[in-house]
């Protein structure tokens, strides 16, 4: 059994049954089973189906808010997103069912056409920084390709999966076609990722688990989708609107307490306009509010676990140096002072992921600098640049080495539009138009029309 703990109280809220790698086989045949039958269906029932699950999650969405208040700890706000999120996502592609159409391609002696057949089974391990809506990142392209999906929840965010797969039965999804397994990462997932009934792993967490998913994927040439870690910059010119720039920044780092693989906490500014930024910056970041997350004015919520507080104390010893330090709430919870350093490129808080509330900020002479300066991390999952020049905001946005860029902005997700990493963080893209072909195969079938002599 898992004990779910409230990051607030510090008080447990549920225990949750660990499954085995033997309810992970049993699950794995009900789940061919039933994706048979889903596959067979023609594409609007099935899209009719999704939208009767997307309508089922929007009727519960303040129950579904308030389960990921209580075991993941975000503000109300927040969650209420998260969770329309979930629901837009299954709107969105039960849309795609019917548009996901083969081609004919010429030829000669025939006619060639293709079909994007679906995977089979689909094993989804999702994160518990946002545990709702990035599940729902692959379970509703895959469920609308045709395929069924395993999903494999965080320990400590196991509540919104499993009241997400009691609503998909409500709905009138087929048993078996949508299950939630709980547990422990190493022995469910491992025994997902190495199951050779499963035809595809999607994986959101460290670079580090996911090096390993992917080789043992390998051994089966099994289909994977990898969306990993991140070290984003938010690059500030001397020609943008510096009050809005500074305005807008502590919700590129604090959101979600910092536990965002997208979180721009990487600040680089040019040195001409450094000074005036930093005094922005402060009582930008002190508004930032910290407390009680089922109260609407709170942003900022508490992190996950002791343990993710440790490591976030490890980077940075509370008795470091801080240009910037807000306040936390006194008493239980597992709360951090949302944190701005001044650094150098090359300090740790500069390069390795955090995911904490803490941001470190480093001053770049020009355009060029400003890249190479980006573009010196593993990663290249996210960031944001701020200028008034569109040619340079043209050049940049080319030239930084990441899959997501927002100008004069810090929005990365959209669920119309692709959404992943390059370099180590990760392979493959979620949301968008193509979700769902990234869930089938593509199939050639040629038809010889000349007569036989």
């Amino acid at each position: 059994m898992h004990e779910i703990v409230n990051p607030v109280t510090e008080e447990v809220i549920a225990t949750v049954p660990a499954s085995t790698p033997q309810d992970v086989d049993a699950a794995v045949t009900r789940a061919r089973t039933a994706q048979r039958t889903w596959a067979a269906l023609a594409p609007g029932d099935r899209a009719r189906q999704l939208r009767r699950f997307a309508d089922a999650v929007d009727t519960h969405l303040e129950e579904l808010a308030q389960l990921e208040v209580r075991e993941a700890g975000h503000p109300v706000g927040n969650a209420r997103w998260e969770v329309g999120n979930a629901r837009d996502v299954l709107e969105y592609a039960a849309g795609g069912i019917e548009r996901l159409t083969g081609a004919q391609i010429p030829v000669a002696g025939g006619i060639n056409v293709t079909f994007h057949e679906p995977l089979g089974v689909v094993a989804v391990i999702a994160p518990w920084n946002f545990p709702l809506p990035i599940a729902s990142w692959g379970l509703a392209p895959a469920l609308a390709a045709g395929n069924a999906v395993l999903l494999k929840p965080a320990e400590t965010t196991p509540l919104t999966a499993l009241r997400l797969a009691a609503l998909a039965l409500e709905a009138g999804l087929p048993e078996g076609l949508f299950q939630v397994l709980p547990g422990d990462g190493p022995v469910v997932g491992g025994a997902l990722v190495e199951h050779p009934g499963v035809a595809k792993v999607v994986f959101t967490g460290s670079t580090g688990v996911g090096k390993q998913i992917m080789a043992r994927c390998a051994a089966g040439v099994k289909r994977v989708t990898l969306e990993l870690g991140g070290k984003s910059p938010n690059i500030v010119f001397a020609d943008a609107d510096i009050e809005q720039a500074a305005a807008a920044a502590p919700g590129s780092f604090l959101d979600n307490t910092g536990q965002d693989c997208c979180a721009r906490s990487r600040i680089l500014v040019q040195r001409t306009v450094y000074d005036r930024f930093m005094e922005l910056l402060e009582p930008a970041v002190k508004s930032f509010t910290a407390g009680d997350p089922t109260d609407p004015a709170t942003r900022m919520g508490p992190l996950i676990s002791a343990a993710q507080r440790e490591r976030v104390r490890a980077y940075v010893p509370e008795s470091a140096p801080a240009a910037i330090r807000g306040e936390v709430p006194a008493g239980k919870g597992f709360w951090y002072p949302a944190t701005v350093l001044e650094g150098t490129p090359k300090d740790r808080v500069a390069v390795e992921e955090i995911f904490g509330p803490v941001a470190v900020v480093i001053p770049f002479e020009d355009e060029a600098d400003a890249v190479r300066l980006a573009n010196a991390t593993d990663y290249g999952l996210s960031g944001s640049l701020w200028t008034r020049d569109v040619g340079r905001a043209l050049r940049v946005s080319r030239a930084v080495e990441a899959g997501n860029l927002s100008v004069n902005s810090h929005s990365s997700v959209r669920y119309w539009t692709p959404f992943g990493g390059f370099k180590q963080s990760g392979i493959g893209r979620e949301l968008g138009p193509d979700a769902l072909s990234a869930f089938t195969e593509t199939k050639n079938v040629f038809i010889a029309t000349e007569e036989s002599k």
